[in-house]
């Protein structure tokens, strides 16, 4: 990928990731606050857990992009490491269009989900009652993304299958 089509791209995750943080650091004060309402001054929160609920879906799907951008999730690779760059390419193709369509079944499904909330006026049966489209907005965009950096590692590692030599130069080059 040139970087002039990747910069964009890569802006969008550094925002994300920083607005994962955020949230993380977020929930992490405002559920101490909680606990401390509720066990020292028996007054807990109404809107705490609602809201870190939702924010907790925030992360796992908004983060999930940023992960396999950089390749962070967890897996079992001791026989695909023994097999040849050219299979392991090939592998990375495969996974990638399955990841692209399992994305892209979510976030339509997702949509439609958002849109029927929406429509019929669905709120949460809590204090709060905040509409579940709201939450259920994450799913089509968190997933949308997943299914474009699938999109972007299937692209790169069907670059590696048709030029595997490319590779090996790449990595034994002292400006890599």
């Amino acid at each position: 990928m040139t970087s002039l089509i990747m910069r964009p791209w890569d802006g969008l995750m550094a925002v994300l990731r920083w607005a994962s943080m955020a949230v993380l650091l977020f929930m992490m004060v405002t559920i101490c606050y909680d606990a401390v309402m509720r066990y020292v001054f028996m007054a807990p929160t109404n809107w705490s857990l609602e809201i870190n609920s939702f924010l907790l879906v925030y992360l796992a799907v908004m983060s999930a992009a940023e992960a396999q951008r950089h390749d962070a999730h967890i897996r079992i690779d001791y026989f695909k490491v023994k097999l040849s760059a050219r299979l392991q390419a090939a592998i990375g193709v495969i996974t990638g269009i399955l990841g692209v369509i399992f994305c892209f079944v979510l976030a339509w499904r997702g949509g439609i989900m958002m849109m029927q909330a929406f429509e019929y006026g669905e709120r949460v049966s809590s204090s709060l009652g905040t509409p579940i489209g709201i939450p259920y907005a994450i799913l089509p965009v968190g997933f949308g993304l997943l299914g474009l950096q699938f999109a972007i590692d299937t692209l790169r590692a069907g670059q590696q299958w048709l030029h595997p030599d490319a590779l090996k130069r790449q990595e034994s080059s002292p400006h890599a």
